[in-house]
């Protein structure tokens, strides 16, 4: 019973919940950049070099002709699929960017409350600061 209700406080901790609905909200938005990228922005960059898809682009490493459409020349051997690969690198760059982007615009709405935070700490500082002073005076008081 007692690992119960010890698994029962770590899940209901704030950390934990924020956590699932960030992986959440971050698997949603993946599959929207995904098709953004996908759907939208590779298209055209395969148009413009030869109107295929573009991330059908590939290196035959075993021989294979090169009109095969991409899952037929992995089944024929070894390819060097490239144009895959910038897909993904271009997926995961623009999700990096709208995430460092989202992460700077809280950083920006959350400064006003920190320096309010730093100053009354500040503040709490300098009264600990004048009490120990005066409690070092009375000590060197009562040693004489």
């Amino acid at each position: 019973m007692a690992m119960l209700e010890e698994f029962k406080k770590f899940a209901m901790k704030g950390n934990v919940v924020d956590l699932a609905v960030g992986v959440i909200i971050g698997g949603a938005f993946g599959r929207i950049v995904d098709s953004l990228v996908q759907d939208v922005i590779m298209p055209p960059i395969g148009k413009l070099f030869g109107g295929l898809d573009f991330a059908s682009y590939y290196i035959p490493l075993n021989g294979q002709a090169y009109g095969l459409p991409l899952a037929e020349a992995k089944k024929a051997g070894a390819v060097l699929a490239y144009g895959n690969f910038f897909t993904i690198l271009l997926n995961f760059v623009i999700l990096a960017f709208v995430i460092f982007q989202m992460v700077r615009l809280m950083n920006r709405m959350r400064a006003p409350f920190t320096k309010a935070e730093e100053e009354k700490e500040a503040a709490a500082a300098v009264a600990v600061s004048e009490e120990v002073v005066l409690l070092r005076e009375i000590r060197d008081s009562l040693k004489r």
